[in-house]
C-alpha cells in the first residue's frame, strides 16, 4: 500500500512540475521571440518609435486619430505627456483602471511592454 501511495505522490508530483514549465516565458519562447530583451539604455529612436509604428501609430498615428479619443503618439511631445502622466505605462501593462492596449487586443510582448517601461523609468529621452 506505501509503494501505491508513493508512485501515486511522485505522479501527481512530475505532473505539477511539468504544469509549472507553462509559462509566459515558455508562451514568448513558442511564439518566435526568443531573442534576448535588452533594456538598459533604452533609445526612443531605436526601440520605443518601432514598437509604436508596428502597433500604435494605426490608431495613434498623425491623421489616425479620429476613433482613438484624438491620441496622436507620432510625436515625441505627444508621446511625453502620456508617458508622464502614467498612461502610457498602465496602458500597455494593462493596469487595473486603464484602458488596456492595444485595443481590444492581446497584451503586447513582454519584451515590447518592458523597453516601454524601461524608457519611461530612465527619463523619457528623447535618444
Amino acid at each position: 500500500m506505501n509503494w501505491k501511495f508513493l508512485m501515486v505522490a511522485l505522479l501527481v508530483g512530475g505532473f505539477m512540475l511539468y504544469l509549472a514549465g507553462c509559462s509566459k516565458t515558455s508562451e514568448d519562447k513558442l511564439a518566435g521571440t526568443t531573442t534576448t530583451c535588452d533594456t538598459t539604455n533604452v533609445s526612443y529612436s531605436k526601440q520605443v518609435v518601432p514598437i509604436l509604428q508596428s502597433i500604435c501609430y494605426s490608431c495613434h498615428g498623425q491623421g489616425n486619430t479620429a476613433g482613438s479619443g484624438g491620441i496622436d503618439l507620432s510625436t515625441y511631445a505627444n508621446l511625453k505627456v502620456y508617458a508622464l502622466n502614467g498612461y502610457l505605462v498602465g496602458n500597455v501593462r494593462h493596469d487595473p483602471g486603464f484602458v488596456p492596449m492595444p485595443y481590444g487586443l492581446p497584451m503586447l510582448p513582454s519584451c515590447e511592454v518592458n523597453t516601454i517601461v524601461a524608457w519611461v523609468h530612465q527619463g523619457i529621452l528623447n535618444n
